[in-house]
């Protein structure tokens, strides 16, 4: 047997002071924030902004401004005087321009969909759920009803308490006159009398 190699003392005095000078991190504090080189924002807000952008860019009142801007750019840039214009015939500013505005405008429209889409994900599942629980409330109904119309089988109605107590009514007119039957004064008390799950 090979006998375990043993590490020098000194080897273990360093590895320990390593050990004990590292700085711990602690469990009970919240870490201080990093910095960072880019700026932060926050999500939610600019997923607000980026709806209400989109919502004013699917509007009448855009189409209008926008036509609006480029006719008077147009206009301004062919009758002006020369020392005015900024945007000369084929209006290649004009174009940088609008091409900007699309290539911003269709990221900003594609976030508000995405948050939209959101939305209604959250909602079909909260529709799912109050659909299950309708269900649910409704099979629970149909079990009572379907309970209660087997109670209400074993229950007397009035047609079936009339009918006995018009028996029992005929039966004492009976004895008053003198006829003394040879049966009881319940119907259920008689041989030839009416069945008692008979209601």
């Amino acid at each position: 047997m090979v006998p375990e190699r043993e590490t020098p003392p000194r080897e273990r005095a360093a590895s320990g002071a390593t050990a004990a000078s590292r700085t711990r991190a602690r469990l009970d504090q919240p870490r201080a924030p990093r910095r960072r080189l880019l700026p932060e924002w926050d999500p939610e807000s600019f997923g607000r902004l980026s709806e209400r952008v989109a919502r004013f860019l699917g509007t009448g009142r855009f189409i209008v401004w926008m036509t609006f801007v480029i006719i008077l750019w147009v206009v301004w840039n062919v009758s002006a005087p020369s020392g005015l214009r900024f945007d000369e015939y084929p209006f290649i500013f004009l174009t940088l321009m609008l091409s900007l505005q699309a290539s911003y405008a269709a990221p900003l429209i594609l976030l508000a969909q995405n948050r939209q889409d959101d939305r209604d994900r959250v909602n079909l599942e909260q529709d799912r759920k109050q659909n299950e629980r309708s269900i649910a409330d409704t099979e629970y109904l149909t079990r009572e009803i379907a309970a209660l119309r087997i109670g209400l089988g074993e229950v007397a109605t009035r047609d079936w308490i009339r009918s006995e107590l018009q028996d029992v009514l005929k039966d004492l007119e009976e004895r008053q006159n003198g006829h003394h039957p040879d049966r009881g004064v319940f119907p259920a008390d008689r041989s030839r009398g009416r069945d008692v799950h008979d209601r």
